[in-house]
């Protein structure tokens, strides 16, 4: 049975794709900041339907509680053969100007430096086994890092435009070992995130703006993830797939 990690697995697109990958046959490790009652929800919901999974608290921002997360996971779990960064974070819509040095830095200690360290875990975890082939790490980004989110966040565009150097630069330094790292960049989709800020109803506002005329749902993003780290992607490596309604 092959394990994946999925950070910021308690909700959301990170929720939708634990189930999905459960029900591929995939052991899932469902990280989580706070949320107790959510994660073991999503564990609750994948073993009822004779998954395995398992919830693993931990802040991404912290370096050392991520290098806690992974120990936890080598010696309770053993081999990681999948990672998927998706645990980000954003506050209250404002303009630049209004933007704090506490605020930019809190959003890229989570949304860059702690995937950034992620993927480091994984690859020393790597190391450990010995064992590089047909590993994978799907980078969770934002069609943010293309539009900019002027008025809105920023900061939260800018870490997501970082993760996509990341995943380009990632992907090269790792192909020779056989671990593919891809990115998906979703739009504007259906999830809590919204609500975080400031907007619970931001896609309903601008849907009608969109070419599809709709927002998007998070299984719509797990397929595009689930097909990433799946063998019928072997070839694809270095690549972000938007999943923006035609944006």
């Amino acid at each position: 049975m092959k394990t994946v990690l999925i950070t910021g697995g308690s909700r959301g697109i990170g929720r939708a794709t634990a189930l999905q990958l459960a029900r591929l046959g995939m052991r899932v490790l469902i990280n989580y900041k706070s949320d107790h009652q959510a994660a073991e929800g999503v564990v609750a919901e994948i073993q009822a339907a004779g998954g395995v999974a398992y919830a693993l608290p931990c802040d991404i921002s912290s370096e050392s509680e991520v290098v806690k997360l992974f120990e936890t996971v080598k010696q309770q779990h053993g081999d990681l053969h999948y990672l998927v960064n998706n645990a980000g974070i954003l506050f209250q819509q404002c303009r630049t100007e209004a933007l704090t040095a506490q605020r930019i830095n809190t959003v890229l200690a989570t949304n860059v430096t702690g995937l950034l360290i992620c993927c480091r875990e994984f690859i020393q975890l790597a190391r450990h086994f010995n064992h590089f082939d047909k590993k994978a790490i799907v980078n969770v980004s934002s069609a943010a890092a293309r539009l900019g989110a002027p008025g809105e966040y920023i900061d939260y565009a800018a870490s997501k435009g970082a993760v996509d150097s990341i995943t380009k630069g990632l992907s090269l330094e790792l192909a020779e070992l056989g671990i593919r790292v891809n990115g998906v960049r979703p739009g504007y989709i259906y999830t809590q995130m919204h609500q975080d800020g400031g907007e619970a109803g931001r896609v309903d506002r601008v849907a009608a703006q969109l070419p599809l005329k709709r927002g998007g749902e998070p299984e719509e993003i797990a397929e595009i993830i689930s097909w990433l780290l799946s063998d019928a992607s072997s070839y694809v490596t270095g690549s972000i797939i938007d999943a923006a309604g035609g944006r």
